[in-house]
């Protein structure tokens, strides 16, 4: 596959407007599939501020200042527990539910009067003495990091600890996170039609934020103010703002700071909203660098054409990973992490792209191109990171009937990869960002962009 610099002209960032909801029917199917697959007597999904993604796919709610936890029960019970400020934001939840105040969830210093203690709270939901409890937290330790995986990790201790006097020595507490997050068989890694519309809503959002800076940056800004260049409007962030350049080492997870941008500076910036990321890096140069495109770019973008153009259906993402190693060669970097993984409301949810690995793309899922180079040079950065969904050809037909606008700018998304990117899509690959692929290693040269030039 080869590689070139071309004049392209800068396409058109197709955003949406509205912003499509996920009907309180299909939180209600996640419930019960996560409850049916648990196979206990209580579910229970925690979340908090930072936190959030699993209860918020479950149950449409993300908690503020607090904790929370769903509760999942005999005969449909569905109870939202929330500290005292979560009173006000519960009835906001997608999932229909019962609420139950839990003041030991709300901030120190507020009152405890009415609901002060955990404990009695889930006595109350008929939580007792040899339950079978399951806990979603918001990871899960693998096979190979811990003698015992049923044993949940990632959720606070004081609520184990509450579970366990409670349920006694005939009851059961035992990790269910994998029910959630597992990279192939997990309720998250499997998405219908209303959930990839809404991350479309966020990845082609953030993605349009991302390239506004990546067009506007100029030497003499600081970076607070190129930064500003995303046009924020309040959308929720899975992760937080990025923005880094210099002549040293460029640390892309660095917020911005006041440093002014200087001719020649290595530049990242990434945004990431609830549905996607979007990463871009290169250059603030008004004329190409010929080393750094022979010996960074070309390759590079090697690798991130070769990712795209592998990702289909039932391929490995062992194969994927292979493909992207091969595609880079002997040039003077490999991916510093996956060179691709899951994504949801959490930016990263899991990855079946990894070394080896047999598990297989499916319809459904919703990914990220994520190939990063490194090492890196001081003063040289590069980078270009998108979303996308991956669907059968049922799930394009019912995305392009319920959501035809979604579908609209899905298609032409494709077309510039095709037409002007030179890079064939599997017809299951549908880009989420506004231009996915799109690659300007020179930031000060908007027009020149990488596109495969077989011809």
């Amino acid at each position: 596959m080869q590689i070139a610099l071309r004049r392209i002209e800068r396409p058109a960032f197709l955003i949406p407007v509205d912003r499509p909801l996920i009907p309180p029917a299909e939180y209600e199917r996640r419930a019960d599939m996560l409850y049916q697959a648990a196979a206990v007597d209580w579910v229970l999904v925690y979340g908090d501020r930072e936190h959030n993604a699993n209860l918020h796919f479950v149950a449409g709610f993300d908690p503020r200042f607090e904790e929370a936890l769903l509760a999942l029960g005999p005969g449909g019970q569905r109870v939202l527990i929330v500290g005292n400020e979560g009173l006000g934001y519960a009835p906001l939840a997608g999932l229909p539910h019962d609420v139950a105040l839990c003041q030991s969830f709300s901030l120190m210093g507020q009152p405890r009067d009415a609901a002060p203690r955990l404990a009695d709270v889930l006595r109350s939901l008929g939580i007792g003495a040899g339950a079978q409890v399951g806990v979603a937290g918001w990871k899960y330790l693998e096979a190979d990091e811990t003698d015992d995986p049923s044993e949940p990790a990632f959720v606070p201790a004081f609520l184990l600890a509450t579970l366990r006097r409670i349920i006694g020595a005939g009851g059961a507490v035992r990790d269910v996170t994998p029910l959630l997050m597992h990279p192939t068989r997990g309720l998250k890694s499997h998405n219908g039609a209303a959930q990839i519309a809404a991350y479309e809503w966020g990845a082609a959002r953030a993605s349009a934020a991302t390239l506004r800076i990546v067009g506007g940056a100029r030497p003499g800004m600081t970076e607070h103010e190129a930064a500003a260049l995303m046009g924020y409007e309040g959308d929720p962030f899975s992760c937080h703002m990025m923005l880094a350049a210099g002549k040293d080492a460029i640390i892309g997870l660095r917020s911005p700071g006041t440093r002014r941008l200087e001719p020649g500076d290595g530049i990242t910036t990434a945004v990431g909203f609830w549905g996607g990321l979007c990463a871009r890096a290169g250059l603030l140069r008004d004329t190409p660098d010929e080393s750094f495109t022979m010996r960074y770019v070309l390759p590079y973008f090697r690798a991130i054409a070769t990712w795209w153009s592998t990702l289909r259906i039932g391929v490995s993402g062992g194969d994927i990973h292979a493909a992207v190693l091969a595609a880079i060669g002997d040039a003077p970097f490999r991916p510093a992490l996956n060179p691709g993984h899951l994504t949801a409301v959490d930016e990263w949810t899991h990855s079946p792209i990894r070394p080896g690995s047999d598990e297989r793309i499916a319809s459904g899922m919703a990914l990220q191109c994520d190939i990063i180079p490194a090492p890196m040079p001081d003063g040289l950065a590069l980078n270009c990171e998108d979303s996308v969904a991956v669907a059968d050809a049922t799930l394009r037909a019912e995305l392009a009937a319920r959501y035809p606008d979604v579908w609209r700018r899905i298609e032409s998304r494709r077309a510039l990869m095709r037409d002007a990117l030179g890079i064939q899509l599997a017809d299951d690959v549908l880009p989420l960002s506004v231009a996915p692929a799109w690659l300007t290693p020179f930031w000060l040269m908007g027009e020149t962009a990488c596109a495969v030039a077989n011809d």
